[in-house]
């Protein structure tokens, strides 16, 4: 950590790439070699959720920010099925994203034990905007991304005894 500055300079997380097509694993793996500065050599195998898919998964290493950078890179894919977690550090709350096709993208901060958390703010919103209808039970959903984890549990059951491959940044 830096001398006078109270947030971490290094974190780590999981990317899934739940499914994609065949022909764009190279690019992927090239696009997350560019966003982490090194190379990604994944390992992938069939998606049994959806035949002729393949998946992938990697731990990595890196500063602060480099799930968003993991994302930014992985967006160019719209078809693509695909989660991106960043663990809580010293001083930055801890942060998953998750991508389907036909949802589009949604991002969380995220507890140190993996739960969704809603600021107050976004609360306050979201009651304002939707108070004393049942359209507020959907906006929270929405807000705790149960849509996604619906349409990305089956392929997530798919990644089990599947190897992990670690991907490293110098950082500091």
């Amino acid at each position: 950590m830096r001398e006078l500055n109270q947030f971490a300079d290094a974190t780590n997380g999981v990317l899934h790439v739940h499914s994609s097509p065949a022909a764009l694993c190279p690019h992927i793996e090239w696009a997350l070699a560019a966003a982490l500065d090194c190379r990604a050599n994944l390992k992938w195998t069939s998606q049994p959720a959806s035949p002729g898919q393949l998946r992938a998964t990697t731990e990595w290493v890196g500063p602060v920010g480099t799930g968003a950078r993991l994302v930014n890179a992985l967006r160019a894919w719209p078809m693509l099925r695909f989660e991106v977690t960043e663990e809580a550090s010293e001083g930055v709350d801890g942060e998953r994203y998750c991508h389907a096709p036909r949802l589009g993208l949604w991002h969380g901060a995220m507890s140190a034990n993996g739960d969704v958390v809603l600021g107050e703010m976004r609360l306050r919103a979201l009651i304002a905007e939707h108070g004393g209808t049942d359209s507020l039970a959907t906006e929270v959903e929405r807000a705790l991304g149960a849509a996604w984890d619906e349409e990305l549990e089956p392929y997530r059951s798919g990644g089990e005894g599947a190897e992990v491959t670690w991907l490293h940044r110098n950082v500091g």
